[in-house]
């Protein structure tokens, strides 16, 4: 573990020297982020896309490709909890990059290991191993964004850094389709991305960074002339029991906050993941006019990222919690339209569907940044990896179960109605982190 330990601090550098060189840090640091990021989404749901291919050469059924999905699912649930308590007490250039190559190693498996494809139980393993690598991305990265940037900023600096999993994410298919071309085999879906991450990982490692007084600067709040709400003393001594107990299972405003990223992503993956279904079966949509619509939404969540996090910056000065609750009120005016606007206005259903994109991916964005703030630098990867682990293995999960069964028993109504609700209990949950002082503007 001696690679992952934290950077030492050492001798500040002279005064002269250090607002250029945190500038061109905070720029390198950044970089790096954005890009580690987004290279952990070329190579995480890489199997979805060659589900048809094995299917039709192995004879698979969807249940039997099923299974593997879903272990995916729930060792990054699990992973992005357990690492993220891991990351807090480690150095994030090397903790990510690490992740990074083991991570690309698997789908480098995947893709060129003979056997492997052919056998459900070794695909399992593989897919685990995958989820619990892909674990080791968002804390770490969630460290370098708190440990670099300050409060009164980070909202903006932290919507910027999270569009790049929807650029990691929709980078993912047309590089599949070049990776056939290129090689001309679908076995390239897992080895082509794998190959290109592991060469931008490595350009990541020289882009990280530890803390700034790990490289002779000031912490950032004394750079900033911010004040800090709670702060650790001697953070390198600091044990992981100390860390999780105290500001992590002890701190309920944290657990308000990871129940509300419980109903946002059932909302975030109730409407994407059912919205083909629906759009055909009831509003009149070809399979085309669909994919579409799901590809509008998902992009259209850019946009609303970057308008949360500044919202949370210049208007509610560094407070997240309202600009959630303002996102979230209009998500529901926006699912009552999806839902009550009659067959056949196919422009009214596209826009609604914008607007839901739009505004639910800044409550994403902002509850795992909501989660940053509320805890020491030292336990962030605790913090955002608890909200992640509630918000995937329930929310997501639920998604796909619960609402199905809805739709099942109670009809396309019955879904709305679950949805709807969702957004009330996800606002109620926001509304009692309210009372958290270290929110308050400082």
């Amino acid at each position: 573990m001696s690679i992952f330990s934290p950077a030492p601090h050492i001798e500040r550098l002279p005064e002269g020297q250090i607002d250029s060189t945190y500038k061109r840090l905070r720029k390198e640091v950044f970089a790096g982020t954005f890009i580690g990021y987004a290279t952990f989404y070329l190579i995480r749901q890489n199997f979805s896309l060659a589900v048809p291919y094995m299917i039709a050469e192995y004879g698979y059924t969807k249940a039997d490709l099923g299974i593997v999905m879903t272990l995916l699912s729930v060792a990054y649930g699990i992973s992005k909890f357990v690492m993220g308590n891991a990351s807090d007490r480690s150095n994030p250039k090397y903790f990510s990059t690490v992740g990074l190559l083991l991570s690309a190693l698997v789908m480098l498996l995947f893709g060129t290991l003979p056997g492997v494809l052919s056998s459900i139980p070794i695909m399992c393993v593989l897919a685990f191993l995958n989820g619990w690598f892909q674990g080791m991305g968002y804390p770490p990265y969630a460290k370098n964004m708190v440990t670099w940037f300050s409060r009164s900023e980070r909202g903006a600096w932290w919507s910027w850094w999270n569009v790049s999993h929807n650029l990691g994410g929709g980078i993912i298919a047309p590089l599949a389709t070049l990776g056939i071309y290129l090689f001309g085999t679908w076995h390239s879906i897992f080895f082509f991305p794998a190959l290109i991450s592991i060469v931008l990982a490595v350009v990541t490692f020289f882009l990280l960074k530890d803390t700034p007084q790990s490289c002779g600067l000031p912490p950032i709040e004394e750079y900033k002339h911010e004040t800090v709400a709670t702060e650790v003393k001697d953070e390198n001594k600091t044990t992981f029991k100390e860390i999780f107990y105290k500001y992590i299972l002890h701190n309920k405003y944290l657990w308000y906050l990871a129940i509300a990223n419980i109903f946002v992503y059932f909302i975030r993956y109730g409407v994407v993941s059912w919205a083909p279904t629906y759009l055909t079966a009831v509003k009149g949509f070809t399979k085309e006019g669909s994919r579409w619509a799901y590809f509008l939404y998902e992009w259209a969540g850019i946009p609303g990222m970057l308008v949360s996090g500044y919202l949370s910056d210049r208007v509610f000065r560094g407070r997240r919690a309202p600009a959630t609750i303002c996102f979230m009120l209009f998500v529901i005016l926006a699912i009552l339209v999806y839902w009550f606007n009659p067959a056949g206005n196919i422009l009214i259903d596209n826009l609604a569907l914008i607007a839901i994109g739009f505004l639910i991916y800044g409550p994403v964005m902002m509850i795992g940044l909501q989660a940053a703030d509320m805890v020491p630098r030292v336990a962030t990867g605790g913090a955002t990896g608890l909200t992640g682990l509630l918000g995937y293995l329930i929310g997501s999960a639920g998604a796909g179960a619960f609402m199905g069964l809805m739709v099942d028993l109670y009809g396309w109504d019955g879904g709305f109605v679950a949805l709807v609700g969702a957004c009330i209990l996800a606002i109620v949950f926001l509304l009692l982190t309210l009372g958290d002082k270290s929110q308050a503007k400082e």
